[in-house]
């Protein structure tokens, strides 16, 4: 049942579906936000709903046994991205972090529904309720089980998914055939065993179908038909159930749950003519757009099916003709139109009708001269004809609408590299690239046993080939005929950017003129916007990046997105954001360095990078607005505004990897000012996300950048900012190396903001050492500075690590003193992150004092300020101190608790200090409980963090240990 009654309301909840894309809806709404690979792992948990599973399961689920180095690190930002988006629906607590993992518990889940209504079909004794229990059952699916998955488990998954839907259209078959309703069976029947022709139940349903309905010709041909695929593809005989439905046509009868029908006129089958191209042999996958083809009910269907180059639509398209033609009897035809072959016009609609015409059996001197007359005859012909027709290669929809049929119960397939989305009465199919296992076996179907040898190197070959047929079958066919090659050889050749074209083409074909033909059929400005676009540094790009980049109006730019979406030269996997196919953005690339001229190129990165700049400064304004003072002044604003912290915070997540990649082009380029601009600007989003890996290569580059430049000033900035993150990272060693010439080069040019951060960074990395003298000389220093500038930020900041080294000294009074100016000073900013640090820091300081319960509260209201602000970097340590205090006051299973949470956000988030501390918690409850082996198992862990960071607490959990014995 939807919904949960709870004293006399009802509440709607969160609903997820994996009976079709993974969807997440909360008030009738599809919540959105999640990446692809966010899904992957999404759709993972809810397959194993209220199941711990650890972050190595699913990076075994999601990758196989080659997942890549940074598994952890994205399966960890998965668990992230999905919290976020159940916590804008209010229902964050349906995923949980265990001690071991994760664990997701869904309300309503399409899966389990489906199940559940199953499962009733089974108790209902009365066929009619429980055909429309099946039916019911079977709404819920929307399409192929994770459709929108990429990932080493779907395909397995998707198998067993479909067997369930499956079994329930031969429960629903059954029923409906026990209440005489075999005609209406049949069309149903007949596109479920086209698309599953070795399905034998449902062949044997079908032919129990149309014998009823006196077509015992056709019964007895569907028979003939399994009896041959399944002798082809497998060498064995149907089992007996089928056989005795065979029999039972063969005898005319019926059976006994037959109703009496009259037997329907059988229509002769007309000349049968079959003009389809060859069926490719190692045609591979693409099993879910064959089952919609094969779902087609008869009635002049038109299928338009669009994609990008080389994406194998024509393929597709003569395969399920091929598949087809039974249900077809009166002919197969084929034109091919040329609007994208090399050479060639395309074929204008008068001669096309000719073809058709002529393939139709109507004699050259019937076919008249005119257009209009031509497709009154074509019409007139297919009237009483069922035939399939596969118009390939189209321009665009004036170029087949005169080739459509009228009254027919024909099938018309169409194919274009532009979406035909105003061709009336169509329905469209758009493809994509293979996934993994299909670009595999089609590899190997051509390979052979050379690539079952090199199983990674063949992976290899795959990605690189972006897994688009067109490119994969030349890439396996150039192996082949090179026997001396190695599949890792081929791979190395296929890394260089600069010759991977080449290599993917053949001297009249290939991917690189299957791209050009693409580009050539674009205008002058939307053939500009995809150059431009090859420039940009980053993978996907949004309207206001591109309409920098083209240096036009936001809504002109959507105009030329949009049109470049519909010619499949970009593509889209999020609402709103552009990308290339890989291949495709090497052309893009290679395109732009041979017509576009060097000022051209340097002015719309130019415009990009500003356009970075400007957004990025006014979403840190909105998220981080106490941070003036070191945020560099720009000359004009952004053209971007955020409304509140949510807007701000989801332009950052969305174009994080943007910004690294255009903080790097910067550097390398002409640009090294903009380098180190965007990197201090972004320095607050990436530190308090815990970024650190961006944050490293963003201000690595922009210290290149500004020793480059001859910019002392640049290269103290980017050199604090640096060691601020080694801090963060447990370096402390590097942390302390780097901030000395920092320190030096801000009294060198008189930056004294600097200066006091130098101060703060060096005074936090003595308070990790416990080198409470030199940590508090530093500390005092810059707080002087900081009130000198007047920066009342580092002032606040300053006190609390003040406060730290107090009351590590046992000056409890100073303590509590530092860390309540702090909190005064945080507050009167509106600083309600800093208030969050100070209210856990003065927990520390009650716990310190014995003042147990008073310090959990401190740590309660810090944790709860924390997830209301969002972004879980800082959650680990009011969660370990709620773990410290529950100890303290004999809370042993909340402490547990609390430092396992405490213990996994740390893991997730890098925080290495914070993780020896969750352990160390741990060890000493498991103690106080007398599980030694446990918290022996907890001490040499926290040890071995906490040796590896080299700090004094290393110390103190040796002397545990060896109480421990």
């Amino acid at each position: 049942m939807d919904g949960y009654a709870a004293l006399g309301e009802v509440r709607v909840g969160v609903r997820f579906g994996v009976l079709g894309p993974v969807q997440v809806m909360a008030d009738g709404r599809e919540l959105t936000g999640l990446a692809p690979r966010h899904r992957a792992v999404l759709a993972y948990l809810l397959l194993h709903a209220r199941t711990v599973l650890s972050a190595d399961q699913l990076s075994d689920a999601v990758w196989g046994v080659t997942p890549p180095d940074t598994a952890r690190a994205q399966i960890q930002a998965a668990v992230t991205a999905i919290r976020r988006v159940l916590r804008e629906a209010g229902e964050a607590r349906l995923l949980m972090t265990r001690s071991g993992g994760y664990q997701i518990e869904p309300e309503q889940l399409d899966l389990e529904e489906f199940i559940g209504r199953m499962a009733a079909v089974q108790k209902e004794a009365d066929p009619d309720t429980a055909a429309r229990q099946v039916r019911d059952a079977l709404a819920l699916w929307r399409g192929q089980p994770l459709a929108d998955v990429h990932a080493d488990y779907v395909e397995s998954v998707r198998s067993r998914l479909e067997q369930r839907r499956l079994a329930a259209i031969e429960r629903l078959a059954d029923l409906e055939l026990s209440l005489g309703r075999h005609e209406d069976l049949i069309d149903e029947l007949s596109a479920h065993v086209a698309a599953h022709p070795l399905r034998e139940r449902l062949s044997g349903q079908l032919m129990l179908a149309l014998h009823r309905a006196g077509r015992q010709a056709d019964a007895l041909s569907v028979a003939r038909a399994f009896r041959g695929s399944l002798v082809e593809q497998q060498g064995l005989d149907p089992g007996r159930a089928f056989v005795a439905i065979e029999q039972a046509v063969l005898r005319g009868d019926a059976g006994p749950q037959a109703q009496p029908r009259d037997k329907p006129a059988v229509r002769e089958p007309g000349r049968r003519a079959n003009f389809l191209p060859y069926d490719i042999p190692d045609f591979a996958g693409r099993a879910v757009e064959l089952e919609r083809i094969a779902g087609l009910r008869p009635g002049a269907t038109i299928l338009a099916i669009d994609g990008m180059a080389g994406i194998g639509k024509t393929a597709l398209a003569i395969h399920a003709a091929h598949r087809l033609a039974g249900r077809y009897p009166d002919g197969q035809l084929f034109v091919d139109l040329q609007a994208h072959t090399a050479g060639h016009e395309p074929i204008e609609a008068g001669a096309a009708l000719e073809t058709l015409s002529r393939q139709l059996g109507v004699p050259a001197e019937r076919v008249p001269s005119s257009t209009a007359a031509r497709a009154a005859l074509w019409r007139a012909e297919l009237a009483q004809r069922r035939v399939v027709i596969v118009l390939d290669n189209a321009a665009d929809t004036d170029h087949v609408r005169p080739l459509l049929p009228g009254a027919s119960d024909s099938l018309v397939l169409v194919t274009s590299r532009r979406r035909l989305v105003d061709l009336d009465g169509a329905r469209t199919l758009s493809m994509d690239v293979l996934p993994a296992r299909d670009g595999l076996r089609l590899f190997t179907s051509i390979v052979g046993e050379r690539a079952t040898a090199e199983p990674s190197a063949v992976l290899d070959v795959l990605q690189l080939c972006g897994f688009l047929p067109l490119a994969v079958r030349i890439a396996a066919a150039r192996l082949h005929h090179r026997p001396r090659w190695t599949v890792g050889y081929l791979a190395g050749r296929l890394r260089d950017e600069r010759r991977r074209l080449a290599e993917l083409s053949t001297p009249d074909r290939g991917v690189a003129a299957a791209f050009t033909l693409s580009y050539r059929h674009l205008d002058a400005e939307r053939q500009r916007m995809f150059r431009l676009l090859g420039l940009h540094p980053g993978r996907d790009v949004d309207v206001h990046a591109a309409a920098a980049l083209a240096g036009v109006a936001c809504d002109h730019a959507e105009t030329l997105l949009e049109d470049l979406l519909d010619a499949h030269v970009l593509a889209q996997h999020e609402p709103g954001r552009y990308t290339f196919h890989d291949l495709l953005r090497e052309h893009a690339r290679a395109t732009a360095s041979a017509e576009e001229t060097g000022e051209a190129r340097h002015d719309a990165l130019t415009r990009l990078l500003d356009h970075y700049l400007r957004t990025a400064a006014a979403a840190i304004a909105v998220l981080y607005p106490f941070g003036g003072l070191r945020r560099p002044s720009l000359a004009e604003p952004a053209t971007v505004s955020f409304q509140d912290d949510a807007e701000a915070g989801a332009w950052l997540d969305a174009e994080r990897a943007n910004l690294v990649a255009a903080g790097s082009r910067a550097a390398d380029g002409d640009w090294p000012v903009h380098a180190g601009r965007l990197a201090t600007i972004v320095h607050p989003y990436l530190d308090g996300h815990a970024h650190h890996a961006d944050a490293i290569i963003m201000h690595t580059k922009a210290l290149e950048a500004a020793r480059r430049r001859g910019d002392p000033a640049g290269e103290a900035l980017a050199l604090l900012d640096l060691a601020w993150v080694r801090w963060r990272q447990g370096r402390y060693e590097d942390s302390y190396e780097v901030c000395g010439p920092a320190l030096d080069l801000c009294r060198a040019v008189g930056d004294r903001l600097g200066e006091s951060r130098a101060h703060n960074t060096l005074g936090n990395v003595c308070l990790r050492r416990h080198e409470y003298e030199r940590a508090d000389r530093h500390l005092e220093q810059a707080l002087a500075l900081s009130r000198e500038i007047g920066n009342p930020v580092g002032e606040a900041y300053t006190l609390s690590s003040l406060g730290v080294s107090h009351q590590r000294q046992g000056r409890h009074r100073a303590a509590l003193d530092h860390h309540r100016r702090a909190l005064a000073l945080h507050r009167r900013l509106g600083n309600r992150r800093g208030e969050a640090g100070v209210l856990d820091l003065l927990g520390q300081v009650h716990r310190a004092q014995g003042q147990y319960e008073r310090a959990r509260d401190q740590h309660r209201q810090a944790l709860e300020l924390y997830r209301e602000l969002g972004g879980r970097s800082d959650e680990a340590a009011p969660l370990n101190g709620l773990g410290e205090a529950g100890r303290c006051l004999g809370d042993h299973d909340q402490a547990v608790a609390r430092h396992c949470d405490a213990l996994a956000i740390a893991r997730e988030l890098g925080n290495r200090a914070e993780e020896a501390r969750a352990h160390e918690g741990l060890a000493r409850v498991h103690h106080d409980r007398g599980r030694v082996d446990a918290a022996r198992d907890h001490a040499e862990r926290a040890l071995r963090v906490y040796a590896d960071l080299g700090v004094p607490e290393a110390a103190a959990v040796e002397a545990f240990l060896a109480e421990l014995g």
